[in-house]
C-alpha cells in the first residue's frame, strides 16, 4: 500500500486550482461539456471472444474462454461466469506487477456484479449434465493504458468479448447418456452465449463541497475529485448496480439526476456495442464463405448448338490462316488431288483447313468462334483418323469431297506459288556478301594445303 502510494502521480496545486475553477463554469481541461463521454472505439481480434476497447486515452483488452467443470452443489444446473483483472505498471507506475491492488480488485467487483447479480447472462444454458458437467466463462480484462474512468471502459469491453464468444457444441452418447463429446469449430459450428440485456456501467465524479457532477473522469479529474459513484443501468432503465467508494456525501437529488443521467448514456452505448457487434458478425460470416469462379462448361461433343454458318465461318477463317503460315514457312501446298493419292499410299497429310494446325492465339479470333472450333473438332479428329486401307466406294466419296473445294483452294494454291517463285527468285540473287568466304572454310583450304 505505501509503495503503490508513492509511486502515484501528484498533482501540483495550481493545477488542481485550474481545474476546480474550470468545472465551477462549467468547463473541463478536455473541452468537453460535464456530462459528455469521450470518444468511444471499440474493436475486434480474429478470434472469436477478443475485444478492445478505446475510451479516450484509456485501453482494456477483454479476452473469453470456457472449460467443462464441476458445478457447484447449491447450483447443479447452472454454469460460473468468473471476472479476473490484470493491471500492469506498464499502463500506470501506480500499478503494483505481480498481485492485484485495491483499485483492480475493486474494478473487478464491479463488473462481475453488474453481469451476475443482474442475469443479464443465461447461466442454466451452459448446463451440460446436471451436477456433473457445466460451462465455466472466464472473462480477462487486461488493463494496457490508464487514461481514466477504468471501470466504464472495462465493462464495456467485457460485453463486447461476451457478446462475440462462442462455445463448443457438445453431444451426450453411451448407453446411459453420461459421455460428453467436445466438437472442434471445424467440425461443428459453436453456439454464441445467451444474453437477455446489456447491463452498461455509468462513472460519475464529485468535485468540491457543491456536489459539482461530471461524468466519464479522465486519469486528472480523478487525481482531484472528492468522491467517484458507478451506476450500472440497462436500456430498460433497470438499475443493475450502484457503487460508491467512500469520499464525499452524496445528495438524494443527485444520485436520482445521475441514475437518469446514466439511464440515457447507457441507451447511447448499446447502440454502439452492437452495432460493432453487428459488423464483426458480417465480416466472420463473410470469412467462412468459399467463393470459387463461374467457370462456364463446353461440351465438345455436341456442335449442333453451333449453326452451320458459323461452322463454316471458322473453316474458311482457319483455311486463310493456315495459308498465311504456309507462306511464311516456306510449305509447299499440294492439291486436294495429290493428297487422296497419298492417303492410298499410306502417307497421309493434314490438309489444309486441319483444325491441328489452327493457332487459337493467332490476331483475329474471337471467343465465340473459338467455341465453335472446339464443337468441331470431334468430327474433324474423327475424319482424320480413318484406318489407311478404305473401301472403293469411301475413295469415290473422299475423292467427289476433295473435288468440291477444288475450286475454292485453286486461288490460295495459285497464291502460295506464286509466293514460293518468289522467294525462290530471291535465293537465286546473291549479293557480294555470298562472294566472300567465311572465316572457317578459309582457315580449312589452308591447313588442307
Amino acid at each position: 500500500m505505501e509503495q503503490r502510494l508513492a509511486n502515484t502521480w501528484r498533482m501540483t496545486v495550481n493545477e488542481k486550482k485550474f481545474i476546480e475553477t474550470a468545472l465551477h463554469s462549467d468547463l473541463r481541461v478536455d473541452g468537453r461539456r460535464p456530462f459528455d463521454y469521450r470518444d468511444l472505439i471499440i474493436k475486434f481480434g480474429r478470434e472469436d471472444g477478443s475485444s478492445e476497447v478505446y475510451l479516450g486515452q484509456t485501453h482494456v483488452l477483454g479476452f473469453v474462454t470456457s472449460q467443462l467443470v464441476q458445478p457447484y452443489r447449491d447450483r447443479p444446473n447452472e454454469g460460473t461466469l468468473s471476472i479476473f483483472t490484470e493491471f500492469s505498471p506498464m499502463a500506470d507506475p501506480s500499478f503494483e506487477a505481480g498481485r492485484p491492488g485495491e483499485s483492480a480488485v475493486e474494478l473487478g467487483r464491479i463488473v462481475d456484479r453488474g453481469l451476475r447479480e443482474s442475469r443479464a447472462i443465461d447461466t442454466e444454458s451452459l448446463c451440460i449434465i446436471s451436477g456433473k458437467f457445466v460451462w465455466s466463462i472466464r472473462v480477462d480484462l487486461h488493463i494496457l493504458d490508464n487514461g481514466g474512468n477504468l471501470v466504464d471502459a472495462a465493462n464495456i469491453a467485457a460485453l463486447a468479448a461476451l457478446l462475440t464468444f462462442r462455445r463448443s457444441e457438445c453431444t451426450l452418447v453411451g448407453e446411459d447418456g453420461q459421455e460428453v463429446i467436445v466438437h472442434p469449430p471445424e467440425v461443428r459450428e459453436p453456439l454464441p452465449l445467451i444474453i437477455h440485456h446489456l447491463p452498461i456501467a455509468v462513472t460519475f465524479a464529485f468535485f468540491g463541497q457543491d456536489n459539482i457532477v461530471v461524468i466519464d473522469p479522465t486519469h486528472f479529474e480523478e487525481a482531484v475529485m472528492g468522491g467517484r459513484m458507478t451506476a450500472t443501468v440497462n436500456t430498460n432503465g433497470d438499475v443493475c448496480a450502484i457503487q460508491k467508494a467512500g469520499g464525499v456525501g452524496v445528495m438524494h437529488s443527485v444520485i436520482m439526476q445521475c441514475l437518469r443521467i446514466a439511464s440515457v448514456k447507457a441507451a447511447d452505448i448499446t447502440t454502439k456495442i452492437k452495432e460493432a457487434v453487428e459488423l464483426y458478425s458480417t465480416e466472420r460470416s463473410l470469412r467462412k464463405i468459399k467463393r470459387h469462379p463461374a467457370v462456364a462448361a463446353i461440351d465438345v461433343g455436341k456442335p449442333s448448338y453451333f449453326s452451320r454458318q458459323q461452322i463454316k465461318k471458322v473453316e474458311l477463317k482457319s483455311e486463310q490462316i493456315c495459308i498465311d503460315n504456309n507462306e511464311d514457312m516456306d510449305v509447299d501446298v499440294k492439291s486436294p488431288i495429290q493428297e487422296g493419292t497419298n492417303k492410298r499410299d499410306g502417307k497421309t497429310k493434314s490438309s489444309i483447313g486441319a483444325f491441328s494446325s489452327w493457332d487459337p492465339y493467332s490476331k483475329g479470333i474471337d471467343s465465340d468462334e473459338l467455341k465453335v472450333s472446339l464443337a468441331s473438332r470431334g468430327t474433324a479428329v474423327s475424319l482424320n483418323q480413318k484406318p489407311e486401307r478404305e473401301t472403293h466406294d469411301e475413295q469415290n466419296d473422299r475423292e467427289s469431297h476433295h473435288q468440291l473445294f477444288a475450286e475454292s483452294n485453286s486461288a490460295a494454291s495459285s497464291n502460295v506459288t506464286a509466293g514460293n517463285g518468289l522467294q525462290m527468285e530471291m535465293k537465286n540473287n546473291k549479293t557480294l556478301e555470298d562472294a566472300v568466304k567465311p572465316k572457317h572454310r578459309r582457315r580449312k583450304n589452308s591447313s588442307s594445303s
